[in-house]
């Protein structure tokens, strides 16, 4: 089993900045890869970047291109807790966003944070 807890999220105006945090707990030795997802109201799920080989010292990272070069996710392997960095937010970012790890043949997600920004 695997618990994941988000944190972080908020209210912003556009151009400004917001650090999502997940703390992961559980079985982490089964966890593939760790990921972030955002869902808008009316939309459906997706993918914002993921780190694969999430606890590894060189776990590669992958992001949507709507975010590229303005999010960063990042794993604090001492705090078993995965971060996004989200830089020049904009109002299209707005979602509630998820936390997402692959275990196995299954997949466990947190309770999601809201991120708002303002125009």
């Amino acid at each position: 089993q695997v618990h994941l807890m988000e944190s972080g999220g908020g209210l912003v105006q556009a151009g400004g900045s917001l650090s999502l945090s997940c703390a992961v707990s559980g079985d982490t030795h089964g966890i593939s890869a760790l990921g972030w997802y955002r869902q808008a109201p009316g939309a459906e799920r997706e993918l914002v970047a993921i780190r694969l080989n999430a606890f590894g010292g060189n776990g590669r990272t992958n992001y949507a291109d709507s975010v590229k070069g303005r999010f960063t996710i990042s794993m604090d392997n001492a705090r078993n807790t995965l971060y996004l960095q989200m830089d020049n937010l904009k109002p299209e970012d707005t979602a509630v966003y998820y936390c997402n790890a692959p275990y196995f043949t299954r997949e466990f997600w947190g309770q999601g944070t809201r991120v708002t920004v303002s125009s």
